[in-house]
């Protein structure tokens, strides 16, 4: 990991701020609420009393990014609605992207579910349970305008970046290309900005959100579009089924009373009835 290590210590202090802050509220506070507290609206069990505790992995626009000092983006909007169905607040945790493949944050307790702009796979199913898919991800070619590549099959023998531990490198990987690994999606766009690699399998709505900027749009364009058939979920820990539940609940609800088009034109662009309305699989 190639964390920035400033990066990771102004996330450490704004945590033990925040944990000392907590701390004194607790002190003049009459009544901690007790074991009961950890018992959300529905009966849904949390791991922090009045805290919906999601795991991400930062930065991954526009699903989860920090703008402004605060985590937001579509995923987050989608928890929020979530939490605010279960009469609690949204708490994120920046974590490693390994850890949504084993669940690991979940069984130890330190998060509630995960939200990571992540496919359901059946390898990953084993460790975790998927809530409905509530977004459908083809995987786009970026590629640098003067590399030359017009297609997918025009990256043999080119450099090619993708995120570590994504359907993106592993698709590559299955066609016989040899993609250098990054860290986070944004580690990838850097690659291509600054001449690393040629082009990059990323998914597609985060070259929607970064070709906004016309500085960017003027230099890359998108080549190819790759159904993979892939779909998002958010994930909880095996066997937590009221939770999963409240979470298809919130998904299902926005997408009835227009508040998933909405977040979805905010977030990542014009809609597009067929990457919102994944059907469940």
């Amino acid at each position: 990991m190639n964390t920035h290590p400033g990066h990771r210590a102004r996330i450490l202090a704004a945590t033990t701020a925040t944990a000392g802050l907590l701390l004194v509220a607790g002190c003049t506070s009459t009544d901690d609420g007790g074991s009961g507290s950890k018992t959300a609206a529905g009966g849904v069990e949390v791991v922090k009393a009045g805290k919906l505790t999601t795991c991400t992995h930062l930065p991954y626009p526009p699903f989860q990014s920090e703008i402004d000092g605060k985590v937001q983006g579509f995923d987050v909007a989608l928890i929020d609605l979530v939490a605010k169905d279960l009469g609690v607040q949204q708490d994120i945790l920046d974590t490693p992207f390994e850890n949504f493949k084993t669940g690991a944050f979940l069984n130890s307790g330190e998060c509630d579910l995960a939200a990571a702009g992540m496919t359901i796979t059946e390898e990953r199913k084993k460790n975790v349970d998927f809530s409905d898919p509530y977004f459908n991800a083809t995987q786009a070619v970026l590629v640098d305008k003067k590399s030359g590549i017009s297609s997918f099959a025009g990256l043999k023998g080119k450099k090619l970046g993708a995120q570590a531990q994504t359907t993106g490198e592993d698709y590559a990987k299955s066609k016989g290309l040899d993609p250098v690994s990054f860290e986070s999606s944004d580690a990838v766009l850097n690659g291509l900005r600054t001449g690393q690699v040629q082009a990059v399998v990323i998914d597609y709505p985060v070259v929607q959100g970064w070709l906004k900027d016309k500085a960017n749009a003027d230099a890359f364009e998108v080549v190819d579009n790759l159904d993979t058939g892939e779909q998002y979920g958010f994930t909880v820990k095996k066997g937590n089924t009221k939770l999963r539940t409240a979470i298809n609940k919130a998904i299902e609800d926005a997408k009835a009373d227009g508040t998933y088009k909405k977040l979805y034109e905010q977030w990542i662009g014009p809609y597009d009835e067929s990457a919102a309305s994944p059907a469940a699989s």
